[in-house]
């Protein structure tokens, strides 16, 4: 199973989710060397892991040191959090435990004691769904990102062939304006020369 809750110190609101059991939920913030449910928060739309605010990542903590037997009856619990794409696991590692492809890309958040107000109000959010669902709407969400990347990727390919065309123009223009600049004084006077066509003879001028 697996529990949604909602932190509303960010607008719009976001979403926590916090598996029943340690192995049954994505990671992204677990109690450093302690027992604990991992909590997971999917990040909007242009939001950095590494810069989230600071409200968030408290609630995000504060919940994960709930969720800890024996880090929820301790002070000064160190939460750890990373993005998804850094965790590292193995066969050969022990349920629920994980570590880091690259230790730079994590951050610490220190939780000297349990705030109730933070617990209190996150728990009166909270929903219940099942793992499956939540694959669902994770892929659901992923099918989203994919295709706003595509219409990104199609949106861009048109500015680019719209700058090649005006480029061209403008290639085209600067390598005919003399051509063009020629090409109007003969319009203009003729070639430069008069005839008996038009209705004069050069006796006319003795």
């Amino acid at each position: 199973m697996v529990y949604y809750f909602t932190s509303t110190t960010v607008d719009p609101a976001a979403v926590l989710y916090v598996g029943k059991d340690k192995f049954e939920m994505p990671q992204q913030f677990h109690a450093d060397n302690l027992s604990s449910a991992h909590v997971y928060l999917r990040l909007k739309p242009g939001q950095e892991w590494d810069s989230l605010p600071v409200a968030l990542v408290e609630d995000c903590a504060q919940l994960t040191k709930a969720n800890s037997i024996e880090g929820n009856k301790k002070d000064n619990v160190t939460v750890i959090y990373t993005p998804w794409s850094n965790l590292f696991k193995n066969a050969s590692m022990a349920t629920g435990q994980v570590s880091f492809k690259d230790h730079k890309k994590t951050r610490t958040i220190l939780i000297p004691t349990r705030q109730n107000p933070i617990i209190n109000r996150l728990m009166k959010t909270r929903t219940v769904s099942s793992a499956d669902e939540l694959f669902a709407d994770k892929e659901n969400h992923l099918s989203e990102l994919r295709a706003k990347a595509r219409e990104k990727a199609k949106e861009a390919r048109k500015e680019e062939e719209r700058l090649a065309k005006e480029r061209r123009e403008e290639k085209y223009r600067r390598e005919h304006a003399y051509e063009d600049l020629m090409k109007g004084d003969d319009e203009g006077d003729g070639g430069g020369k008069r005839s008996n066509q038009d209705g004069w003879d050069e006796d006319d001028f003795m």
